[in-house]
């Protein structure tokens, strides 16, 4: 597991995926997609990363693909699983929406070796896993355009533009992964403040 997963550990990564040998496999292939890429990463580097021979993948893996699929789903679930249950926690939608960003930006950090793999391999997908994965995106911009919705109707926000600052805000919190580094000055929770921060001073929230 990467220094990245550790620090978002209390909640076990990829528990999800059994058995032992296929979650070892997938935590692997993890490391060496964000560490070289999908395209230049082979099967045997991620076997030899998990500790198993080449041979052993294709027991729980038909391929590569079918691999970073895997990966892709359960990222993507568990991102729009974040930003549901912010919209459906109780509270105001400026509230709603500072724990939405907060909750994603945290989890973008704190994950960041895997949020690098979910969110920037996408093209690397076959086409049926591709359309698969581009729904639920759909599904999480929805969410936030539903909360800024709310925003506006309610006098919170002052947003001209619902699509366009929903796709601004979950890019700003997505580019996260490709910065965030452990050794920097600040945790992934501290991220998520100041990133919540940022993004209700682009709606135009009024501080109460």
């Amino acid at each position: 597991m990467t220094a990245a997963d550790q620090t978002a550990d209390e909640d076990k990564p990829w528990d999800e995926v059994t058995p032992e040998a296929a979650r070892k496999l997938l935590v692997a292939a993890v490391e060496a997609f964000a560490e070289r890429g999908y395209h230049a990463t082979t099967t045997r580097d991620i076997a030899g990363r998990a500790g198993m021979s080449p041979a052993a993948l294709y027991i729980h893996y038909k391929t590569k693909e079918e691999l970073l699929h895997r990966i892709s789903r359960i990222g993507h679930d568990r991102a729009l699983e974040i930003l549901s249950a912010a919209y459906e926690a109780d509270g105001t939608p400026t509230e709603r929406l500072a724990g939405a960003v907060r909750s994603f930006v945290r989890w973008h950090a704190g994950r960041y070796t895997t949020a690098r793999v979910v969110q920037y391999e996408l093209d690397a997908l076959g086409e049926a896993h591709r359309a698969e994965i581009i729904e639920l995106r759909r599904e999480t911009d929805a969410v936030v355009r539903r909360l800024l919705e709310e925003g506006v109707a309610a006098g919170e926000f002052e947003v001209p533009d619902v699509p366009g600052t929903a796709v601004a805000v979950l890019s700003l919190c997505i580019d996260v992964a490709r910065w965030f580094n452990t050794q920097g000055r600040r945790t992934p929770d501290e991220v998520g403040v100041f990133y919540a921060d940022l993004v209700l001073r682009m709606v135009g929230a009024q501080k109460k």
